[in-house]
């Protein structure tokens, strides 16, 4: 696994929003909004880990089993959250933890601005009423020159991507990209994770592909892996620049 800079950000340009970035330990997150929103962005983002830091304190396992993880009753509604995703795509919680916080950080920011897109290495949650083209991104050597439509009608909509070949997060397959639509990004963000770990070879994304349609709530997805790529469900590519 190599990590990469997020150099794709230099071209995140969307029409009649400002783009601006707000960091918090190891959430990193794009944002754009009507206008620049970093302190409510921030404390969003402080809300967010706090409630998912506290419950692993006293709950280790929620942090580290690659497998579904039981919570308890009263936990925070973003650890139930993405405990749910956690046992839809048979992964452990915290492969949902990106996606939960975008999630989390766009619906707060949702109060001042009627757009919001939120990306966390990666994985994105769109709000608004505009269309919006999404670059698929899969490293320097992956699939480029295409985006993904995201319609207004569609949103609020999660566009995850999980990768066996570029960022941080732990991945056991060979896939460039693999990313799933869903309008819950937890569930969006732990299933591309599980279907990234499934793909090895380009005989995979067919597999992968049918294994998506089981679980309930996904809206697509996009796999590519040594330049072979497979859609499914309600997504629409399209040319972009790069």
């Amino acid at each position: 696994m190599v990590y990469e800079p997020r150099s794709y950000r230099k071209t995140a340009a969307p029409e009649g929003l400002v783009c601006f970035e707000v960091v918090h330990k190891e959430t990193d997150l794009l944002i754009c909004a009507a206008k620049d929103l970093s302190p409510q962005a921030h404390a969003a983002i402080l809300s967010a880990r706090d409630e998912i830091e506290t419950y692993i304190a006293s709950h280790p396992r929620f942090a580290e089993s690659y497998s579904p993880v039981d919570v308890d009753t009263g936990a925070p509604a973003i650890v139930a959250d993405m405990a749910r995703a956690g046992y839809a795509a048979g992964v452990g919680p915290m492969a949902a933890v990106a996606g939960a916080i975008a999630e989390y950080v766009a619906r707060a920011l949702a109060e001042y601005s009627d757009e919001v897109i939120v990306e966390n290495g990666g994985d994105v949650f769109v709000i608004g009423r505009v269309e919006r083209t999404l670059a698929l991104w899969a490293g320097e050597e992956g699939v480029r020159g295409v985006g993904l439509v995201v319609a207004p009608e569609m949103m609020p909509m999660a566009v995850c991507t999980s990768s066996g070949r570029i960022g941080h997060s732990t991945s056991f397959g060979a896939a460039d990209a693999v990313t799933v639509l869903a309008t819950d990004a937890s569930l969006a963000d732990a299933v591309a994770t599980a279907l990234a770990n499934r793909i090895r070879q380009p005989e995979d994304v067919d597999l992968a592909l049918q294994s998506a349609q089981a679980i309930k709530g996904v809206s697509g997805v996009v796999a590519t892996v040594d330049g072979r790529i497979g859609a499914w469900g309600a997504v629409k590519l399209a040319p972009i620049a790069g």
